[in-house]
């Protein structure tokens, strides 16, 4: 069966540098690597078959053969499908070349994962009850365009450390145990920088600004975290980029308080309307509707308008809206409103003050009878 051509199995152009073909490489055995796709036989191959390609390109007397020639330049040079073990090096060599030791192998450097960033956005209610899509700023890095992140100079590049051979790792004899150890020349990179980039300063990346859209879902509610996958910290030495973690908060209401599904109001309501009842129009998230007070309402008095809270981000039915009613005592009385008012008591004074007001004899023949079984 003929071979593919391995310009076309890693995806590449044939003029790409080695820096593109190490990232195509790199990106494959990701998405192909067995401990990824256990008892899949057909990504262990295309696995096996992207770094057999990767083997070739990646150096410059094989790649150089294989441009002339085609695969017969390089045949018994080449790992192939069956496994790695020719004049070319071992699958260690190639594959800790790029992962350093991302899933346990050797090689130059170790990849670490970036850091996981959080950031707080802040959010109306109705935004959090009835979701949004926003825009946010984050700060973090980014691959230095100048030195394509390899730190070095533009014209140079970075050079093996002779001190650890490029291993990142030393090891150290104490007694009768040897020690591992990060290398303290190249700080565990396997590289020493000579010529470093001006803009990174030889860091291989440079602090940016970065505009995400953030998918809010509806019912989200303080403390809820939204992750944006790979969108945190860029990795080092090829390690894939952290997380960001977007925690919500709710800003507080001017009308509504919200507890879990349900939301919570308070309702004003004169003297008249709680005495002898009426109609109110309330808010909602969904607009007005029509409230109605029954007759000798008291204050406090919660009225539930069934869903008419929140839906839970999680699943589930809407939560409801309870009202609270305040009975509201009328303030900057004209002279002929507070002699009406005086006169209205003066009914309810004319010895069936019981009947009016049921909690308040209530409340006084508990005080009287409190006080009359105290001994002073």
């Amino acid at each position: 069966m003929a071979k593919r051509d391995y310009y076309e199995i890693l995806g590449v152009a044939r003029d790409a540098d080695e820096k593109e073909v190490k990232r195509a490489y790199r990106k494959l055995a990701m998405k192909y690597h067995p401990d990824r796709n256990p008892d899949d036989v057909d990504a262990v191959n295309k696995f096996k078959e992207a770094s057999e390609a990767y083997e070739v390109l990646s150096d410059s007397s094989k790649r150089g053969a294989y441009d002339q020639f085609g695969h017969a330049g390089v045949d018994g040079q080449a790992g192939g499908a069956g496994g790695f073990g020719g004049a070319g090096g071992s699958f260690s060599d190639i594959f800790g070349d790029v992962f350093g030791d991302i899933f346990g192998g050797g090689g130059r450097g170790r990849t670490t994962r970036g850091a996981d960033l959080r950031y707080t956005l802040e959010l109306d209610l109705e935004e959090a009850v009835k979701g949004t899509t926003v825009k946010i700023r984050v700060p973090g890095h980014v691959e230095c365009n100048t030195c394509d992140g390899s730190g070095a100079e533009k014209g140079s590049r970075p050079e093996s450390c002779s001190t650890c051979n490029g291993m990142g790792q030393v090891r150290m004899q104490q007694g009768f145990f040897t020690v591992q150890q990060a290398c303290p020349t190249c700080r565990g990179s396997g590289q020493i920088i000579k010529n470093p980039c001006k803009v990174c300063r030889g860091a291989g990346r440079i602090e940016e600004q970065k505009t995400l859209s953030v998918k809010v879902p509806p019912g989200v509610d303080t403390g809820d975290r939204i992750r944006l996958t790979g969108e945190g910290e860029m990795g080092v030495e090829g390690g894939p980029a952290g997380d960001l973690y977007v925690q919500v908060a709710v800003r507080e209401h001017s009308i509504f308080t919200r507890d879990g599904r349900n939301l919570y109001c308070e309702v004003p309501i004169s003297i008249v309307d709680a005495a002898l009842g009426g109609e109110l129009e309330v808010p909602t998230l969904d607009g007005r509707v029509k409230l109605k007070i029954p007759t000798e309402t008291q204050t406090g008095k919660l009225f539930r308008l069934r869903n008419k809270g929140v839906a839970p981000v999680r699943g589930g039915p809407a939560g409801d809206l309870l009202c609270r009613v305040m009975v509201e005592t009328p303030v900057n009385l004209t002279k002929r409103q507070k002699e009406l008012l005086g006169e209205f008591q003066e009914t309810l004074d004319d010895g069936n003050g019981s009947q009016h007001g049921p909690k308040k004899t209530s409340w006084f023949e508990g005080v009287k009878s409190f006080f009359d079984e105290m001994k002073f």
